[in-house]
């Protein structure tokens, strides 16, 4: 069965993309939870009209791709995410997210598989390498925000970093706690002044289009 991508989903595809998939994980999984759509041919034709829109707008010269290297590094999203206490997001932002919003406030249309990066799981400032062109890459700054909320000081956000990770860690026995081995184991060998910030709605997937 073929559907329509609605948003990146591991392992299977990105977001926009075609792809076959057995008709039992369609109906069950992916489209009760919104994450694909049925392949209709008009829905297809449409999604290659958008990409064929886009595509004219992808540097094709060094020097179309310096001029878009400048816009980016000019450029800052703001994406405002539900998160919780200790600042891990209620999802993640993807690439494909950073390239839909570049189109969407820029018109720059970048490979979503030319960003460098995997997923932000976590409230923070970043800055993101895009490859704009053969030998030309461009950061882009990326803030992501609690929704309703502002980014806390960077002492701030590692001291929440670290809060998790140690509610995460497993809960150690006496012996561990003292460095000893249990009974029984054995041991194995900021921002540029001329920066323009682009405020993202909180949900990515809200916004229209289809993905670069």
């Amino acid at each position: 069965m073929e559907i329509i991508l609605l948003t990146d989903v591991e392992k299977l595809g990105l977001k926009g993309e075609v792809v076959d998939v057995k008709r039992g994980y369609a109906r069950n999984y992916l489209l009760p939870r919104r994450l694909a759509e049925v392949a209709t041919p008009r829905r297809v034709a449409e999604v290659q009209r958008l990409e064929t829109e886009r595509a004219r707008h992808e540097a094709r010269t060094a020097e179309q791709a310096a001029e878009v290297a400048d816009t980016l590094s000019k450029t800052v999203l703001r994406f405002e995410v539900k998160s919780g206490p200790t600042g891990s997001l209620f999802g993640s932002v993807t690439p494909t997210d950073i390239a839909e919003e570049l189109w969407r406030t820029r018109k720059v249309r970048v490979d979503r598989r030319k960003i460098d990066l995997d997923v932000i799981k976590r409230i923070g400032r970043y800055t993101i390498p895009v490859h704009v062109f053969e030998g030309v890459t461009a950061e882009v700054k990326t803030l992501v925000v609690p929704e309703g909320g502002e980014l806390p000081p960077e002492e701030e956000l590692a001291a929440m970093e670290a809060a998790e990770a140690a509610a995460a860690a497993p809960v150690t026995g006496p012996d561990e706690a003292l460095g000893e081995e249990p009974d029984g184991w054995e041991a194995e060998s900021d921002l540029p002044a001329d920066a323009d910030e682009v405020v993202v709605s909180a949900d990515p997937l809200e916004d229209e289009g289809t993905p670069a």
